[in-house]
């Protein structure tokens, strides 16, 4: 773009400039006697009594020998002064808030599209191209547990034009993984929670079982004997049951499936008595009567099933799993923009139009901003790894 390379010929004008000042003050000074050195672990320029340092402002560190003192003449520190302020000239500006964004901004969804962290991402994407008053481009980045996608956002310039939506996974890979290649907390900037989706815990229509706690029973009474199935190892559908067996004492053996639609259609089959998945897979199953909902693991019955209890209704205190989706930027991303893009988002996801859209697709809409998002994230990940390793849950590399 032009004005890209207008900015790079002035940067190096400006670089070019103060390199000669500061060169014309070493030439004016070689006849003077030279000050000490001065050093006092930064690089400073100045005399020994009165150092200034040149570290300050992020200005690259300056040794200036042969400190002229003579009367009349321009002072070393004068000089030198002068030649930062080209210096600091010539570096780039740094973002903030004002004036962000200038241009689109990419969104990096790190699976295919059409599922649920997709349809989170655009929809809540959408919502903001208005407020915004640039376009959002969706980049799908799909492999590894959603570890390639996530890696370009924890490597993306810190400017506010790369943001990401990542769901449970997230939070899951650090247990799972032996290597990661970035820090799941630390090498991010949480924005906002976008959503929950509960998981619904269904079986099939002739398992002897119809409540949790004829399950519990039935599963204490038969360790091993029921077989349960999962879109794949490490999955919110297949830890959401090793969550449910380590809080009821009970042992179910695990059935993974490339999918959750093999592994609904082992369900209705018979092959496996029972699973988790999201409302949206399951909900229209349940309304045809080809499976049978035993409950939900959220704090409050959704609308799509409104018929189904919850497991804290179900009397397993506190059970509460879904997948979810947040909005995060890199790490060293400026709060002021973070903030933009976070009050935006709740204004949006507040929306009635919104709720009621997620509604009906069996999420519940969040929200929150990026300091709650960002105690969101840790609990996932503490809560996760324990479940990862009380069930010694393997994947395979």
């Amino acid at each position: 773009m032009n004005t890209a390379n207008t900015t790079d010929t002035t940067s190096a004008t400006n670089a070019t400039n103060a390199t000669n000042a500061a060169n014309t003050a070493n030439t004016a000074n070689t006849a003077e006697k030279p000050d000490h050195e001065i050093s006092d672990g930064r690089d400073c320029v100045g005399s020994a009594s009165n150092p200034v340092p040149a570290t300050e402002a992020g200005v690259a560190s300056v040794r200036l020998r042969g400190v002229a003192r003579a009367a009349g003449r321009p002072t070393a520190v004068a000089v030198v002064a002068a030649a930062v302020g080209l210096i600091l000239l010539a570096l780039p500006p740094v973002a903030s808030a004002q004036g962000y964004p200038a241009r689109p901004i990419r969104m990096v969804i790190p699976y295919t599209p059409g599922g649920y962290t997709d349809t989170m991402g655009r929809t809540l994407g959408e919502a903001l191209v208005k407020p915004l008053g640039q376009p959002i481009v969706y980049d799908n980045k799909p492999g590894a547990n959603s570890l390639i996608g996530a890696d370009m956002v924890a490597k993306a310039a810190p400017d506010g034009y790369t943001i990401g939506t990542v769901i449970a996974a997230h939070s899951v890979n650090p247990s799972l993984y032996q290597k990661m290649p970035f820090d799941a907390i630390r090498d991010f900037a949480p924005i906002t929670v976008i959503s929950l989706a509960p998981v619904i815990l269904v079986a099939n229509n002739n398992a002897p079982f119809s409540t949790v706690a004829e399950l519990v029973a039935y599963a204490k009474a038969n360790p091993g004997k029921l077989s349960y199935g999962s879109s794949g190892t490490g999955a919110a559908a297949h830890l959401s049951m090793e969550y449910f067996n380590s809080v009821t004492g009970t042992k179910m053996t695990h059935i993974p499936y490339k999918g959750t639609a093999p592994a609904l259609t082992d369900l209705i089959g018979g092959q496996i008595q029972l699973m988790f998945d999201v409302v949206s897979s399951m909900g229209q199953q349940v309304k045809a009567g080809k499976i049978k909902a035993i409950a939900i693991a959220s704090d409050r019955r959704m609308a799509a099933v409104a018929q189904v209890p919850t497991f804290i209704e179900s009397g397993v205190p506190g059970f509460v799993s879904s997948s979810w989706a947040m909005l995060l930027a890199p790490a060293a991303t400026p709060p002021a923009i973070v903030d933009r893009l976070s009050g935006e988002s709740r204004k949006a996801l507040s929306a009635p139009t919104m709720q009621t859209k997620f509604e009906e697709m069996g999420v519940i809409p969040v929200g929150n901003t990026p300091a709650e998002a960002m105690t969101f994230l840790r609990q996932e990940v503490e809560k996760w790894g324990k479940v990862v390793r009380e069930a010694n849950v393997k994947l395979d590399q």
